[in-house]
């Protein structure tokens, strides 16, 4: 009886999903099989938190000390106060006390001024380039982290080098030609019942695009590997449920979406996956109208589980890494509206955070009166940011992958 209990409850109670996130059937059964394995605590990782509807960047790393910040936005401006500060000229957004935390202790890091030329103000053709690092002609379908995963030797032993948690459509940066980056985004239970032979079935499926049955060939290929695998599957439950009894240990994950999915991601890292890209997404950013109240609420939930997020990694000896690197599609305005908010923009900030970080501050803040129509001009290529992670983190050749010889920045030191 208590070996059908593990057998039940393999996937769902071992990854804690207690939140509703679910494993989808589109998790190829390789992935699968690093459930099954031995921990692998060396590789280093990449959690990519997106800001989407384009945050403001100068309500959250704010130039308290400039004339011109005040005059631009008499209404929305952070009281000098109120802001968590990082320097003389800027602070933080009072809302951010979790990655003030973080800033104290040399694990956060802020990359200022960055965007791309000719700046678009669509939300979707700006999240574009920034996911293909690309012009519309000149896309291919293919992600910068997809174009990555396909070019890279792998000895990852089967497992997805990357993963979406979420129940919005998958990001075009995972997209690749021949390599399947799978999501976890239903949000019904993905649970695993015992059928007559003693063997494993799964109770309910969900398709990572759209909430469609399962093809048959897929449904097939998941039970062969769960009905093939019982002993190192029972065996990998005893060992997954053994870390994650404890991986929530003196650590204050919030109750929110992004804290929720944060902690999904500690517990497979700490159970020992060797994927090495976790993709997830913030919505709300678009801040045109009543700003304050929202964007203080949605900076605080980034903040909060960020800040946990790392302080779990840390009191795991983890840290080290996994490194959170969080970015918007584009920044707002310099000038307020008149309905309390800010419209689209360009140049913004690209936050890191996790490992050991040199710098709290890189690249200058870009000038708030020599603007480029109403919007920062950016001083750092968002490709140097991709650069960096690619050459600097996961020590691979850059040039292919994002179309050009990118200069590197020096987050990592």
């Amino acid at each position: 009886m208590r070996q059908s209990t593990n057998r039940r409850q393999f996937l769902g109670r071992s990854l804690g999903l207690s939140s509703g996130l679910a494993i989808g059937a589109g998790l190829p059964g390789p992935w699968l099989q690093a459930l099954a394995r031995e921990p692998v605590n060396n590789d280093r990782i990449l959690v990519v938190v997106q800001l989407s509807g384009g945050n403001d960047g100068l309500n959250t790393v704010v130039p308290y000390n400039h004339d011109d910040y005040r005059k631009a936005r008499p209404k929305l401006g952070i009281a000098t106060e109120d802001v968590l500060r990082i320097d003389s000229e800027t602070g933080l957004h009072p809302s951010m006390n979790g990655l003030s935390r973080l800033l104290e202790a040399g694990r956060f890091s802020i990359v200022q001024g960055v965007g791309y030329e000719t700046p678009n103000r669509s939300h979707f053709e700006s999240m574009d380039i920034w996911h293909t690092c690309h012009r519309k002609e000149q896309r291919t379908g293919e992600g910068w982290l997809g174009r990555w995963a396909a070019s890279t030797d792998s000895n990852n032993q089967g497992d997805s080098l990357g993963l979406h948690l979420g129940h919005e459509q998958q990001p075009l940066a995972l997209a690749a030609r021949g390599v399947q980056l799978p999501s976890i985004g239903s949000m019904e239970q993905f649970r695993l019942k015992v059928i007559d032979d003693g063997s494993l079935a799964p109770r309910t499926m969900q398709v990572v695009a759209g909430d469609q049955p399962a093809p048959a060939e897929d449904t097939e290929g998941l039970l062969g590997f769960l009905q093939s695998s019982t002993k190192s599957a029972l065996a990998a439950s005893d060992r997954i449920n053994t870390a994650l009894n404890q991986s929530d240990a003196g650590s204050d994950f919030p109750e929110t979406q992004l804290g929720e999915k944060l902690q999904v991601i500690s517990r497979l890292i700490l159970a020992g996956l060797s994927t090495k890209v976790y993709y997830v997404t913030l919505d709300g950013f678009d801040t045109h109208a009543q700003q304050p109240q929202a964007h203080a609420g949605l900076l605080r939930q980034w903040s909060d589980a960020v800040g946990a997020f790392v302080n779990r990694l840390e009191n795991a000896g983890q840290a080290e890494r996994v490194l959170v690197m969080t970015f918007s599609e584009f920044g707002r305005r310099v000038q307020e509206n008149a309905s309390q908010g800010t419209d689209h923009g360009a140049a913004a900030p690209v936050f890191f955070a996790g490992p050991s970080l040199p710098q709290p501050l890189l690249g200058q803040l870009p000038s708030l009166t020599d603007l480029d129509d109403g919007d920062l001009k950016f001083n750092i290529d968002f490709r140097q940011v991709y650069a960096t992670l690619l050459e600097k983190w996961f020590n691979a050749p850059s040039p292919e992958i994002l179309g050009g010889q990118f200069e590197t920045v020096p987050v990592l030191g």
